[in-house]
Parts: C-alpha cells; structure tokens; sequence
C-alpha cells in the first residue's frame, strides 16, 4: 500500500512537474512568425482557447484551461484583438490575455490637416474596422457630439494608439476629445481683450494660423496681426481661407480671380472670421489665437524662404511685396 501511495505520488509530482515545465517554455517554432487572433466578446474559458487554437496559434486549449484555472484566471479573460510573438510561452499568453494586451496599431493626424485628409487617412488605415465608412461628415459628428454640426478643426492632430481591429469611431472620439480639452484650457488661459466671441472662433483664427506658417517663432505674430485687423474691422485677407472655399477647385495656384470670387470662407470678400475653422491646428497655432504677440503690424508677405516680413503700414508692406514677390 505504502509503495503504491509513493508511485501515486511520485507520478503526481512528476505530472506537476511537466505541467509546469511547459508552461515557461516557448510554444512558437523557431522562425515562427507572428499570429494575429482575437476572443470574441461574451467567450468564456472553453471557447476562448478554441478560437486561440482556431486561429493557429500553436498551443493546447485544454492545457491552457487547466493552466488558468490553476492560476484563479479562468473568468478574467478579456475580449479582444491579440498577438502572439515568438518567444511566448504558455504562461505568457494567458498574461496577456487576462490583463487585455491588445495588438496595438497606430494612426497619425497631421496637424495643418483638413478634416477630409483625415477621414482619408483613417477610411485607408488596414488596422481599423470601418463603421463610418460611407457615413456623411453629419452623421459622424451626430455620433460624436451635439455641440457641433460641422467638423472642420475640431480634432486635435496627434498619433493615436488603438486595439488592433478596434472600431474607427473610436480614433474620432478620442481626437475630438483632445481637442476640446485643449481649447478649453487655452482659452482659460488666453490674453485679455481678444476678439473672439467664443472658444470656436479663437479655433478659427487657430486654424488660419496653422495655415499660414510652419515656423513656431512666428505663429504669435502672425496671430497679432490678425487680432489687429479684427479689432480695426480690416478684412483678414488670408490666401489660405480661399483655397479652402474653393474646395476641390484649387489646383495649387491662386489667381485674382479666385480672390473675387465670393464663398463663405473667402476673407478678400467677406469681413472677420469664416464660419468654420479651414484646417486642424495644433498645440502652438491654439497657443498663440489666444496668446498674440503685442504688435502694431497690420500686414505680411513671406521672404521666400519660409520667413514673413511684418509691416505696420500699407507702404511699407507695398514695398515689401516688390521685393520679395515681384522681385523689384
């Protein structure tokens, strides 16, 4: 009797042993390459090892229910998209599971974007499933916020990590948020006496900012002289409003007619803001709508080389377009 207890236990320390074994071991071949695999929503312990096994990933299901079920993991299983790398073993891929290691993908937004490059974007992006595809800017904004109709500037543009096979709606939840948060905080933090009415107009002014330089050290200032002419009720004359109103019309060049020709964003033809933001501004374009530098300059015209030469009279601003632009 005693003899056979010591085989029963001998067996059992060896069984444990095995299992134990294999589960710090690596399960994936060498050279094996990279296994996608997802657990559906609502799958318990059975059926989630089923679909890991399904999906190839080279494993046994009933090894792995008895390994989390040893480790107290068994109703802790998140749903969702994953990876299994080379190198992972038995132990490690329950890790990831239980505590919801999602495959990670990412998407970048450009700042300087308009809304439509973005949806571009994120309509070609492989790793997103497209609920908004074919859903108009209406309905997509109906599916985000109530505050707003029209969605131009009002995602913040960044590079956002999801879940692999992760819904799109939730990439526009997320920069929509960013960007809302940051305007509020920039505007509780802006300068005194702006002509802004609200924070959507100082996300206008964000966006014409963001338009007209890519230099940081001369967003302030080309903010300040837009607040001027506002204040002195001067048109804002900003080519970068037109080529937005002309929509797909603008084939890279702007022509005086193109200046005449009247559209709601057009600032030649129009007074103030346009109704909408033409472009996705970023942190330093909202910074300096609400932070301008203090400037008496009403006029700019770039150098040619990425630089703006800033004039305080029509004179002056004159003899600076002969020379950087007609070359005089």
């Amino acid at each position: 009797m005693k003899t056979t207890l010591r085989r029963l236990f001998l067996f059992l320390i060896i069984i444990a042993a095995s299992f134990l074994f294999w589960a710090d071991s690596d399960i994936t071949p060498e050279g094996h390459p990279t296994i996608d695999f997802t657990i559906q929503p609502g799958s318990g312990l059975k059926r989630s090892m089923q679909q890991i096994e399904e999906a190839g990933v080279p494993v046994n299901p009933l090894l792995m229910m008895a390994l989390a079920q040893f480790k107290g993991d068994a109703t802790r299983i998140k749903a969702g998209s994953y990876e299994l790398k080379p190198g992972t073993t038995p132990k490690r891929l329950l890790e990831q599971i239980v505590r919801g290691e999602f495959a990670q993908e990412s998407v970048t937004i450009i700042e300087g974007w308009t809304f439509k490059q973005m949806r571009q974007a994120i309509d070609a992006h492989p790793a997103l499933k497209h609920d908004t595809a074919g859903w108009s800017d209406a309905e997509l904004m109906a599916k985000i916020t109530t505050d707003y109709k029209l969605p131009e500037g009002l995602f913040y543009p960044d590079t956002y990590l999801f879940a692999k096979n992760s819904s799109d709606i939730l990439v526009y939840r997320q920069a929509y948020r960013n960007m809302t948060k940051r305007l509020e905080e920039q505007w509780a933090k802006r300068s005194s006496n702006l002509p802004y009415a609200n924070p959507y107009q100082a996300l206008i002014m964000a966006s014409i900012v963001e338009k007209e330089t890519g230099r940081r050290e001369e967003r302030t200032q080309i903010a300040g002289v837009f607040v001027n002419r506002l204040r002195q009720g001067m048109l804002l004359q900003t080519d970068p409003t037109v080529i937005y109103g002309m929509g797909d019309a603008y084939d890279g060049r702007i022509r005086k007619r193109d200046l005449l020709t009247d559209t709601p964003h057009n600032t030649y033809t129009r007074p103030g803001l346009p109704p909408t933001p033409i472009a996705l501004p970023g942190a330093e374009s909202l910074y300096a709508a609400l932070n301008p530098a203090p400037t008496q300059a009403l006029y700019f015209v770039s150098r040619g080389d990425g630089s703006s030469h800033f004039s305080q009279t029509l004179d002056e601003h004159n003899n600076a377009v002969n020379k950087y632009i007609r070359g005089r």
